[in-house]
């Protein structure tokens, strides 16, 4: 006998000692109460699904650090691609909104039960109803939504409402939608125009060029051991005339930025991007626009809705030199009292030098 024959009869002799139940197909059990109790985890608007439990926004800031801060960054901003969970209030008539927690979400539940039932990346599931409720709390407070002495339990829950709790409309096709769309399908010839109404630039896939790599291109131009081919015909810098005096050639180079430090700057302007865009095209979000900040005077954008602490300084005459920057990004809360910035601050000297360095290559 063959081998397939073989085969075949030895499954059919298997199948033959398997019961066959009536109306099944002859395996598997009911799942058990317990088995059901690990995937009915859902949690409703009203809280109803919540277990006992609660968490302080200052607990939160340690956990999201650990455990959540690689991809969300340390304030909720984002990294890279991973998605921000905070800022982009009053940006959901742009034509690329930030849709975050705070301004887009309708529910609370959903961010409770979605970090409950998948976080952390990779390890979903591992941290207790304790840690859930502090870090939501955080991302509550990365958002302005709560105070910093913030307690979120399963008995606040439901005092807090969302910005765009009434944003969504009931979804009624199926009554108003779907007869419109029984009989043939078009297949040619459907629309007049067809026209491209979102590129990838705006979506933020295609990267641009920054103003660091053309600090870059200038710097490296004018040192010929430095630069590129590409460098070289990005760039051209005229040779300064034979009687210029060298002291003139040194202040020039002392006016620009150190490249290394402005794509420093730039790394770190991640954790403000959240809340602050600078650049063509800046716009105010929670934070203003930051173009020009460098030696300008405070509070002095225009429709921006400043904080009273602030508006004080302002009166007082506070100008945002270098100076003033490097203390307020140490310790925005110390340097301003009640200012509603929740970034903690830069802890390194370097890291303020940096990010000053980058500013300073947005102008007005």
């Amino acid at each position: 006998m063959s081998k397939f024959p073989k085969l075949v009869l030895m499954a059919a002799l298997a199948m033959a000692t398997v019961p066959v139940w009536a109306e099944t197909y002859g395996i598997g059990r009911p799942a058990l109460p317990e088995e059901i109790a690990a995937w009915d985890l859902d949690v409703h608007p009203d809280g109803t699904g919540l277990p006992p439990g609660s968490g302080s926004v200052e607990d939160g800031e340690a956990l999201f650090a650990d455990y959540c801060a690689i991809c969300h960054g340390d304030f909720a901003e984002g990294v890279d691609n991973w998605p921000k969970l905070a800022g982009g209030d009053g940006t959901l008539a742009d034509e690329d909104p930030l849709k975050t927690v705070g301004s887009y979400w309708p529910y609370l539940s959903t961010t409770w039960d979605y970090v409950h039932r998948s976080m952390p990346f990779g390890n979903a599931q591992t941290l207790t109803d304790d840690e859930v409720y502090a870090i939501v709390a955080y991302i509550l407070y990365s958002n302005y939504l709560v105070d910093e002495d913030f307690v979120l339990s399963n008995e606040s829950f439901a005092e807090i409402e969302l910005p765009n709790a009434d944003g969504f409309i009931i979804d009624d096709r199926a009554a108003t939608e779907y007869a419109q769309w029984t009989g043939e399908p078009c297949m040619s010839d459907c629309k007049e125009n067809v026209e491209i109404t979102m590129r990838a630039l705006v979506l933020d896939v295609t990267p641009e060029e920054t103003k660091a790599r053309k600090v870059k291109q200038l710097v490296n131009a004018t040192n010929p051991r430095n630069a590129t081919a590409q460098d070289k015909v990005a760039v051209v810098v005229e040779a300064p005339a034979e009687d210029e005096p060298a002291a003139e050639e040194a202040t020039a180079e002392l006016a620009m930025p150190d490249p290394e430090m402005v794509a420093a700057g730039e790394k770190l302007f991640k954790k403000c991007k959240a809340c602050h865009q600078v650049g063509d095209g800046a716009k105010n979000r929670s934070g203003p626009q930051l173009n020009g900040i460098v030696g300008r005077a405070a509070g002095a954008v225009e429709d921006f809705k400043y904080s009273k602490p602030l508006k004080a300084k302002a009166e007082e005459g506070l100008v945002w030199d270098a100076e003033a920057l490097s203390a307020f990004l140490a310790k925005p809360k110390t340097y301003i009292k009640g200012t509603k910035m929740s970034f903690a601050g830069f802890k390194k000297e370097g890291d303020l030098e940096a990010i000053i360095a980058y500013l300073s290559t947005f102008p007005d």
